[in-house]
């Protein structure tokens, strides 16, 4: 996000050296204000899951001639046939809402979190503290987010499940990776077969008593930067010879970089950023055309 508002809110950081495995897909850990004692919120699981594929409203009135990228060149063509990982971003790509917008208008504090967003659009901030200081907005709590889980399933991007198929029928590896929250991501993930520890996204944490305290900052998607990290930590670990980032934001151009993605495919289906678009190696409007060159 960018912009800095004129009056500082003071963000919520809730800071931990722990380790929190991501093989627990239904606990969140909590720290509460005892620095020894550590606490776990629960997702209740919540069936039947549904989510939803829908179609995505309209972008923009842009036109995508004003683009020359909307068709592969052959070397990025190539790349992206024989990309062994491949690391989607889920807001506006995987999933056709924002989660962290969702979640505040369910709370009651959509217009808020929008009227805070709409005036940080003249500057920038640091992705952490845009983060705390929405979320101090609206403090939401574990029951909250239950409820939201329950009554508001997620709506994933027409094409997205049959993509994600292909790629795993071609044995590449799809990871998620996102700036929303694990909470909210997991349902996706478990839809979507992609398995919990290739999920990279922020944690809410939650008192014993399921009362909001913020968020993990040791994670690297919780500050600036961090989806480049992210990438960069996945390609060092498993040693990927080509790994693709698709998204549609400046946080996900940033993943092409030396030791990063080799490539960077905007999806412009959802939300179409000119800027982010502009400098893609590939822009697209439907993953139907992603399916269509892996044959």
């Amino acid at each position: 996000m960018a912009g800095l508002m004129s009056a500082r809110i003071n963000p919520i950081h809730i800071a931990s050296n722990r380790h929190y495995s991501n093989l627990s897909p239904l606990i969140s850990p909590c720290l509460t204000k005892n620095p020894n004692k550590l606490s776990f919120g629960i997702i209740k699981p919540h069936e039947p899951l549904l989510v939803m594929a829908a179609s995505p409203k309209s972008p923009n009135t842009t036109s995508p001639t004003r683009f020359d990228n909307t068709l592969p060149t052959k070397e990025v063509l190539q790349i992206w046939k024989n990309a062994d990982a491949v690391c989607f971003d889920v807001d506006s790509t995987v999933c056709l809402d924002e989660g962290i917008d969702e979640l505040a208008e369910f709370c009651g504090a959509g217009k808020a979190v929008a009227e805070w967003t709409a005036r940080a659009m003249s500057g920038s901030v640091p992705f952490e503290d845009a983060l705390a200081a929405r979320l101090s907005l609206f403090n939401p709590s574990l029951s909250q987010v239950n409820d939201f889980l329950h009554k508001r399933p997620p709506r994933i991007s027409p094409g997205i499940a049959e993509l994600i198929m292909e790629l795993k029928a071609k044995k590449s590896d799809v990871y998620l990776i996102s700036g929303g929250f694990r909470q909210m991501i997991k349902p996706v993930a478990l839809q979507l077969g992609i398995p919990p520890e290739n999920i990279f996204a922020n944690r809410l944490l939650f008192g014993t008593s399921g009362e909001f305290l913020g968020f993990d900052i040791n994670e690297p998607t919780s500050r600036s930067g961090g989806k480049a990290t992210a990438v960069r930590n996945i390609r060092e670990v498993h040693k990927y010879k080509a790994l693709v980032m698709i998204g549609d934001g400046a946080t996900d151009l940033e993943a092409r970089q030396p030791g990063g993605a080799d490539l960077f495919i905007c999806y412009g289906g959802v939300q179409l950023r000119e800027a982010v678009a502009a400098k893609a190696d590939w822009l697209v409007f439907h993953f139907q055309d992603l399916i269509n060159s892996l044959e």
